[in-house]
């Protein structure tokens, strides 16, 4: 495709479709992952959409305890009334305590695990025309290393182009300056010795001896070299409002995987609305605003590349 597309107004006659033009219905995969596939009421053979959540506590719907958005349940719904289905499911995270999953245990692969979990089942189902996974954030590269035979296409959404040990220290360097050697310390000697011990008390959230066994699987993997591994359609999507994943880091995958449809969406911020203003309190503050629309141009953006995958 090799196309980079600057997205600002696509239509002012967009419409979507009202709840009565889909169906709903909740599935258990297997005893670590609950979801909700929504599907087009009237449109048999749809293709389908697999949505993989971010990091930490994210359910299905895009939610954490302290930030309720629901945008992931308005990408399904407004995508159905467009004639996709989709499927959207809680992260394992949430059945930690019922299985007696231990933090410590939690790998990154596990998370991969599920999503091919998915891929399977719907694929022995064969209700649908095409198996497409879409990955937010931390999603993005669970679903590029989750991608097999039985997979049709990948969208990564405000998906890292680099190791999630480079983000963190460019994060932290952006908020604590004073703190960024020191993390950068830290990675490095849990890289090498398999733990570390360096790090500063406020950055437990991030080395805590319990998560560092999970920070080392993830770390392992480089999102551009594993999306250039893929021999499917690609679309990478970032919206230029993000103030979570910078447009710097779509241009990475895009360099890696040159034939991807990479879209920079005007506007759009890290939870899909648009936003106008500069102001980082404003950006955050549609956290929480679960009655604010999604950027006007997503929809019709995803259901334009969805619909023409292997056209």
């Amino acid at each position: 495709m090799k196309k980079i597309l600057f997205i600002f107004f696509l239509s002012s006659t967009w419409f979507y479709a009202q709840e009565s033009t889909f169906q709903e219905e909740e599935l258990s995969i297997n005893k670590y992952i609950d979801g909700t596939l929504t599907k087009p009421a009237a449109n048999e053979n749809a293709p389908l959409v697999i949505f993989i959540q971010g990091s930490g506590p994210t359910d299905r719907n895009g939610n954490q305890s302290m930030m309720k958005s629901d945008f992931a349940k308005k990408i399904a719904h407004q995508l159905a009334g467009e004639g996709i289905a989709s499927f959207r499911f809680d992260k394992r995270i949430f059945k930690m305590n019922k299985l007696k999953i231990k933090e410590e245990d939690l790998r990154f692969e596990d998370f991969v695990e599920d999503v091919q979990s998915i891929i399977s089942y719907f694929s022995e189902e064969g209700e649908f025309s095409k198996i497409i996974l879409a990955g937010h954030s931390e999603g993005s590269l669970i679903g590029i290393l989750a991608a097999n035979e039985n997979t049709d296409a990948f969208i990564s959404l405000a998906g890292a182009g680099r190791s999630i040990d480079e983000i963190v220290v460019e994060q932290i360097g952006k908020q604590a300056p004073g703190l960024k050697e020191n993390t950068r310390e830290s990675f490095d000697e849990l890289i090498e010795k398999g733990s570390t011990n360096s790090y500063e008390p406020v950055l437990g959230s991030i080395f805590r001896p319990s998560v560092q066994p999970y920070m080392l699987s993830w770390i392992k993997y480089d999102p551009a070299e594993e999306i250039a591994k893929l021999e499917i359609p690609v679309i990478i999507i970032q919206g230029t409002a993000d103030i979570q994943v910078e447009t710097s880091e779509a241009k990475i995958l895009h360099e890696a995987a040159p034939d991807a449809n990479l879209v920079l969406l005007e506007d759009m911020n890290h939870v899909f609305r648009e936003i106008k203003d500069n102001d980082a309190l404003v950006n955050t503050k549609s956290y929480n605003e679960p009655k604010r629309p999604l950027h006007p141009d997503l929809i019709p953006t995803l259901v334009e590349l969805v619909k023409n995958i292997d056209k």
